[in-house]
């Protein structure tokens, strides 16, 4: 963040002002001296006498510190003052290397307004943090303010938000939409207690859910009366970027067993945002046509090992990131996609020692491809039309696509077989890095240490110990596997009554495209466009129930309270 925005005016009339204060203080100096440095002896006695010489004794050494206090304050207003001309005369240059015209106020202006477009200063920063963490560590503030935060000026402030994401945070938890509704009022409520409508300015950053409640607040402040130099927006991991956001590509669907309701989008045009997303991040890039089911069960890994990696990226990473085009003339928000090196798909094959990074290496180029394919195009893995267009899912990607897949995985299977080959040559260096020298040294250490006998107080203190541990983990085992079995039945609901519905709705919206002139491609949509959603819905499902299990198992195994994602 910039840590110094001067305007030579201002340091002027500070300086003026200072002297001012100088004046006044030495009038007051000079008055106090007489009184203070020749007090009149009360009485005669030595008692009154010593006390006045003291007390004089004092007032002289006042009177000195004084002089001193003085002389430093005519040195302060002095460089205050040559400060002041020095600014002048740099804006003065950098107006005449830039060919400004109208004086040395002009320039002044100039060079100031371009200063605050950059690095703007704020009364306050609001940062919410993602589901399942309703309040920012300082850690984490820390971390998102060096990456995503630098072009703001102004004090850090942790917004507490819900962040409930029923089932995944918790068999008990708020689900998504209570979640979000409260969210919403907690960041309505921090930014009119900061700022009102026409006075200050206020930034907030938003990941994950709070992005969302960030996209819903939008509205609700233009219709409480803020401006659009008054409110910025950075969000990241945005699940409803009207392009690739997975609220935003199954509109008009609700899913009442899991209190999650689609459609919401970010708007573009409300206030300056800046929306930072990863691509084959799950929640913020889902794929365009959700019948490749490659490039969805690549969405749903990509939201266990690429979405929470926002709070982490490095230099480099965000240097990396592409900014995505927008329909027509540029709106108030950017769109930056940062890209991922591989695949989250092959992210658990990789994990296998020695031998799954090679055969990772070998099955990427094609499965790039395939999965790339969802997104519209084999050669990228998120959707290439406007970012700033909502774009909900499609039943498939365009022919021109859909042939090019072919040439794709040819030279993607040449391209697999070279990393294999490269990485087995390396394979020798690797073993050699792991010595069995701890195995060794087990076999032909120290002696064992002899176990000392406990007495019986000891004995049956740790039985009692033990008993109450064993039974108070196997309440909570019981109750966390029973406890599951909710939130299946939830997802069990989702799938077989919400789902067929929304695929009546598609149906016949495809049957009103054919008959409203279009009846090709009404007719496949009303027929493709059911079997994409369910395919691309089912594979989230079937995530949701993966993670809510895993959770489980967690809590079971290592005894932590609703892990969420990993």
């Amino acid at each position: 963040m910039t840590s110094l925005i001067t305007e030579p005016q201002l340091l002027a009339a500070a300086a003026t002002d200072a002297s001012a204060i100088g004046s006044a203080l030495n009038e007051a100096k000079a008055a106090a001296a007489g009184p203070t440095t020749s007090l009149m002896v009360a009485a005669q006695d030595e008692v009154s006498a010593i006390t006045a010489s003291l007390f004089g004794a004092y007032g002289q050494q006042y009177q000195a510190l004084a002089a001193q206090a003085s002389a430093f304050h005519e040195q302060f207003v002095a460089a205050l003052a040559a400060a002041g001309n020095a600014y002048a005369q740099a804006e003065a240059e950098i107006a005449g290397t830039l060919g400004l015209t109208g004086g040395p106020s002009t320039a002044s202006q100039a060079v100031a307004a371009l200063t605050r477009a950059a690095d703007p200063v704020v009364n306050d920063i609001l940062v919410m943090t993602g589901s399942g963490v309703a309040t920012p560590s300082s850690a984490y503030l820390s971390a998102v303010a060096s990456r995503f935060l630098t072009n703001f000026t102004g004090p850090l402030t942790a917004l507490t938000t819900p962040e409930g994401l029923y089932p995944i945070t918790g068999v008990k938890d708020l689900t998504l939409d209570v979640s979000l509704a409260r969210g919403v009022t907690a960041l309505d409520t921090a930014i009119n207690q900061t700022i009102s409508p026409g006075t200050g300015s206020i930034a907030v950053f938003g990941i994950s859910q709070s992005s969302i409640i960030a996209a819903m607040e939008m509205p609700k402040l233009l219709a409480e009366g803020f401006t659009p130099g008054q409110v910025s927006f950075s969000l990241v991991g945005n699940e409803s970027a009207p392009n690739g956001g997975m609220l935003t590509r199954f509109p008009g669907l609700s899913l009442p067993s899991l209190g999650i309701t689609f459609g919401t989008a970010t708007p573009s045009n409300d206030f300056p945002t800046t929306i930072w997303q990863l691509e084959y991040d799950g929640f913020a890039d889902f794929p365009q046509y959700p019948i490749d089911i490659f490039s969805d069960l690549n969405a749903v890994l990509g939201i266990a090992f690429v979405h929470g990696t926002y709070p982490t990226l490095t230099a480099a990473q965000l240097g990396s990131a592409i900014t995505l085009p927008q329909s027509g003339a540029p709106s108030m928000t950017t769109y930056e996609l940062i890209p991922t090196q591989n695949l989250p798909l092959l992210d658990p094959l990789r994990a296998i020692p020695v031998i799954g990074n090679p055969l990772a290496d070998l099955l990427q180029p094609d499965l790039t491809a395939l999965v790339n394919w969802g997104y519209g195009n084999p050669a990228f893995g998120y959707s290439t039309g406007p970012a700033n267009v909502v774009t909900p899912f499609g039943f498939l990607p365009p022919l021109s696509d859909t042939t090019a897949l072919g040439s794709a995985l040819i030279s993607g299977t040449q391209q697999g077989i070279g990393a294999f080959l490269g990485d087995l040559s390396h394979l020798p260096a690797t073993l050699s890095a792991h010595p069995l020298s701890g195995l060794t040294s087990l076999l032909t250490g120290a002696a064992l240490p002899t176990p000392s006998i406990p007495s019986l107080p000891g004995i049956i203190s740790g039985i009692e110990s033990a008993n109450t541990t064993f039974v108070n983990t196997l309440t909570t085992d019981i109750s966390t596997a029973y406890s599951v079995l909710l939130p299946t039945a939830d997802i069990g609901t989702a799938l077989l009554v919400s789902m067929p519905s929304y695929d009546v709705n598609l149906f016949l919206n495809g049957i009103q495209q054919a008959v409203s002139g279009q009846p090709l491609q009404g007719l496949i949509n009303a027929f493709g466009d059911p079997i994409a959603a369910d395919v691309g819905l089912v594979t989230i499902a079937g995530g949701v129930e993966f993670f809510t299990v895993e959770n489980a198992f967690q809590t079971v195994a290592m005894g932590t309270p609703h892990p969420g994602l990993s």
